[in-house]
C-alpha cells in the first residue's frame, strides 16, 4: 500500500515537471512565458487543493453528495445560457472572467463521480434490481452527460458515460442489465455520427489519412510526422518543426507529438508507463480503501485519468480518431490541470484513511514507544496496546481468559 501511494505521487510529479516543460517548449516561439506562467498559476492552486484534500477525510464528502450534484448539473447548465458562457470554435463551454477560463465540465465529472460513489455505498445491497441498479443512476447520468453532449463536448460526455458504467459494474450492478443500455448507447452514438456532417468527416480522416493530410486529416498526419521524425532519441529539447505552425493545438490535444519529435520514443513510453502506473497504483489504493464510497470514488477517478490518457495518446498515434481531449498533467488546460490535482489529492486522502494504511501508522507507533521504553532504563516499564486489527485478542477474552 505504501508503496502504491509513493508510485503514484512520483509519477504525477513526473508528469507534471514534464509538462510544464514541454509547454514552455512548444509555445516558446508563440508568447511562452505567459502560458507558462498561467499554468504555474493553476498548478499551484491545484496543488494547494491537493494537499488540503489528502489532509481531509474523503468521507466527509458523504453527506454532501446533494452539492455536488446541484452545482454540477447548474454549472453544466449555466454554460449553455447565452452572455454567461463563452463561445470557442463553434463550442459553449467555458466560463470567462478577465482574460481566465474555466470549463465546468471538468468540475461536472468529477461531481458526477462524488454522487454516484455515494449512491453506490448508499443503496448497496439494491443495486442488483432494476430500478436502483439502472433505471435511477443512469437517469442521473444521462443528466450529466446530456448537459457535457449539449456544449457539444462529444469526448467528455463519452468519457463520462463509460467511467460512470466501468463504476457501476464494481458497485454491483448485473452484467444482463449493464449490456442492453450499452447497446442502446452505441446505437445512439452510430446514429449521431451518421447524420453529424464534422464527425463523419473525423472518421473518413482517420481511415484516410494519406488522402486527407492537407484537409481534416492535417492533425493526424503532422502528428505522425513529428513521432517518426523524434526517432528514439528525439531532435532534442526546443527543437521540434512541427511547433512552427505545421501541427495545430500542438501545447494542447497533440502536445504528446511534440514529446516524441524533441525527446523521442524513450520519454514516450516513460508517459505511457507512468499513467500505466497511475492507473495500478489509483486501483491498489481504492482496493484497500476503507468503504464502499472509497473504492468505488478512487476507482472512478482511475480511470478517469487512465481512459483520457489512453484516448489522447491513441488520438495522436492515429489508433484512434480525433476526440480533442487533452493529455492529464502535461497538456495546456487550468481548469483540467485544477480539477485532476484535485481528484489526486482525493485518492491520497482515500489511501492515508484505508485500513492497512492506519494499522501502519499504529504499528510504527507502538515501536517508536517500545524503542523509548528500551532506551530509557529508568522509566517504569507500561503495556502497549495491540494496534487496530492485529490477529490476536486481549488475554481476558475467550479460551485465554485466566482461572
Amino acid at each position: 500500500m505504501r508503496a502504491a501511494v509513493v508510485i503514484f505521487v512520483f509519477c504525477v510529479g513526473i508528469l507534471l515537471a514534464l509538462g510544464m516543460v514541454m509547454l514552455y517548449s512548444s509555445t516558446m516561439t508563440q508568447h511562452g512565458e505567459r502560458q507558462l506562467l498561467m499554468q504555474l498559476v493553476w498548478c499551484a492552486l491545484g496543488l494547494v487543493v491537493c494537499a488540503i484534500a489528502a489532509r481531509t477525510d474523503y468521507r466527509r464528502l458523504k453527506p454532501f453528495w446533494w452539492v455536488f450534484l446541484g452545482l454540477g448539473v447548474l454549472m453544466l447548465a449555466a454554460v449553455l445560457v447565452p452572455h454567461i458562457g463563452v463561445v470557442k470554435g463553434n463550442a459553449r463551454r467555458w466560463f470567462g472572467f478577465h482574460g481566465l477560463s474555466f470549463q465546468p465540465s471538468e468540475f461536472g465529472k468529477v461531481a458526477c463521480l462524488v454522487w454516484l460513489a455515494w449512491y453506490g455505498e448508499r443503496f448497496q445491497r439494491q443495486m442488483a434490481s432494476w430500478y436502483r441498479g439502472v433505471l435511477i443512476p443512469a437517469a442521473g447520468i444521462g443528466l450529466f452527460v446530456g448537459l457535457i453532449f449539449k456544449e457539444p463536448d462529444v469526448g467528455n460526455a463519452l468519457v463520462l458515460a463509460s467511467v460512470c458504467a466501468i463504476v457501476l459494474l464494481l458497485a454491483g450492478m448485473r452484467l444482463w442489465y449493464f449490456l442492453p443500455p450499452v447497446l442502446v448507447g452505441v446505437v445512439a452514438v452510430g446514429w449521431f455520427i451518421s447524420h453529424n456532417q464534422m464527425r463523419l468527416e473525423r472518421i473518413h480522416s482517420w481511415l484516410h489519412v494519406e488522402e486527407t493530410k492537407q484537409d481534416k486529416g492535417l492533425q493526424a498526419y503532422q502528428a505522425m510526422v513529428a513521432l517518426g521524425s523524434g526517432g528514439w532519441t528525439g531532435r532534442g529539447l526546443g527543437d521540434s518543426r512541427e511547433k512552427l505552425g505545421y501541427l495545430p493545438e500542438h501545447q494542447t490535444d497533440f502536445i504528446f507529438a511534440i514529446i516524441g519529435e524533441e525527446l523521442g520514443l524513450g520519454v514516450t513510453l516513460g508517459v505511457v508507463v507512468a499513467f500505466l502506473a497511475i492507473m495500478i497504483c489509483g486501483l491498489i489504493i481504492a482496493w484497500n480503501s476503507a468503504d464502499t464510497f472509497g473504492f468505488l470514488l478512487g476507482s472512478g477517478i482511475t480511470f478517469l485519468i487512465g481512459l483520457q490518457a489512453v484516448i489522447n495518446i491513441g488520438v495522436v498515434t492515429s489508433a484512434l480518431p480525433n476526440k480533442g481531449l487533452p493529455l492529464p498533467f502535461i497538456s495546456r488546460g487550468g481548469s483540467n490541470l485544477f480539477i485532476l490535482l484535485a481528484c489526486v489529492g482525493l485518492v491520497l486522502s482515500i489511501a492515508r484513511h484505508a485500513p492497512a494504511a492506519e494499522l501502519i501508522e499504529e504499528s510504527d507507533e507502538a515501536e517508536d514507544a517500545l524503542s523509548q521504553e528500551r532506551e530509557n532504563p529508568f522509566r517504569a516499564p507500561q503495556a502497549l496496546e495491540p494496534a487496530r486489527g492485529a490477529a490476536f485478542q486481549p488475554v481476558a477474552s475467550g479460551l485465554w481468559a485466566p482461572d
